[in-house]
């Protein structure tokens, strides 16, 4: 037994500097930014050591477990599961470097969200807690920011802590971090699934500006422009409306990407300034008129001429549609 051993140990030649080379030769290089296989060597208190195949065992902390927060490495990891690590940082002065499930989860969560941006889909949410601005939500673990003027509820912004909203999204942009969703631009569309141009909805006055007035339409608020309300001139919409007032108004426009409604009382008017003149007349010929309003767009669609031409409603300035925007 002796002899053979000796006589290998001559024959081979194998020393422990020979094997540090060998492990130098076919030692892997890692870089910040590569995602890796590893498998879970050994449990810490605030984290994990990973094999990666490196020389020295990788290190995960606690805070780059995962995309939520973590109280305890065992939440998320188990002695000898094999995943993939993000390679957050390069090796320290002991050789080791630091993984990140995070990152993956970040990067995989804006993939998805971009995916669900280009889809226009409607994503649901419950808000965690609100400020000034609005109230903050997450999508697939990423926080998201809903402006007040994308709120379209009548209750106080602190009463929305818990509530599922539904969402679209208004930007997506993992470079700046910025992830703003809309919440009056999912009822909208929800609301415009059964809405068209051309038809006539009773509504109430919910507020007056200098430049119209917002009228609720069965728990969505479209704009009925001071350009719209009637043929004669109107010096402000205050003269003409108070709150609460019931109306009936036609849908001029459906604008489901920006979320907007534009309604009109003019249209309806069978005699220019019936609106300031004689409401009653209005309302009571609103589906006449909304018919003949309908009739018209229709034979402009067919390049057709009208006997009796309905004046087409002006574009409303992009400064107005701005304003009210933010105002809503």
């Amino acid at each position: 037994m002796t002899t053979t051993k000796n006589l290998s140990t001559k024959t081979i030649g194998f020393t422990h500097e020979d094997f540090e080379k060998l492990l130098d030769q076919y030692d892997y290089h890692f870089s910040p930014g590569d995602i890796v296989a590893g498998t879970v060597f050994s449990m810490e208190p605030r984290g994990a050591l990973i094999d990666i195949g490196a020389k020295t065992a990788a290190y995960i902390p606690i805070q780059e477990m995962s995309i939520n927060r973590v109280d305890d490495p065992s939440e998320v990891l188990q002695p000898n599961e094999t995943r993939e690590f993000f390679i957050l940082t390069d090796e320290n002065e002991d050789g080791q470097l630091t993984l990140s499930i995070r990152r993956i989860e970040y990067m995989r969560a804006w993939e998805r969200v971009r995916q669900l941006q280009t889809e226009d889909a409607t994503v649901r949410s419950s808000v965690f807690a609100t400020n000034r601005g609005g109230a903050l939500v997450r999508i697939e673990g990423l926080r998201g920011f809903i402006p007040g003027s994308h709120i379209s509820t009548r209750e106080a912004k602190e009463d929305l802590v818990g509530q599922d909203l539904p969402l679209k999204f208004l930007e997506v942009d993992e470079d700046r971090n910025r992830l703003v969703l809309s919440h009056r631009r999912a009822l909208v569309e929800r609301k415009m699934n059964g809405l068209e141009v051309g038809q006539v909805v009773i509504g109430s006055v919910r507020g007056i500006k200098p430049y119209g007035a917002f009228i609720d339409i069965g728990g969505v608020s479209g704009l009925l422009h001071i350009s719209e309300i009637s043929h004669d001139h109107i010096d402000t919409p205050h003269s003409v409306f108070n709150v609460n007032d019931e109306l009936k108004v036609m849908i001029i426009d459906l604008d489901a990407e920006r979320g907007r409604i534009s309604l009109s009382t003019k249209q309806l008017e069978p005699e220019a300034g019936d609106m300031l003149k004689n409401r009653d007349a209005v309302f009571e010929k609103a589906e006449e008129m909304a018919a003949k309003y309908r009739e018209k767009l229709r034979a402009e669609a067919e390049g057709k001429p009208l006997e009796a031409e309905i004046e087409a409603p002006p574009a409303l300035e992009e400064e107005d549609l701005a304003i009210a925007a933010a105002e809503e």
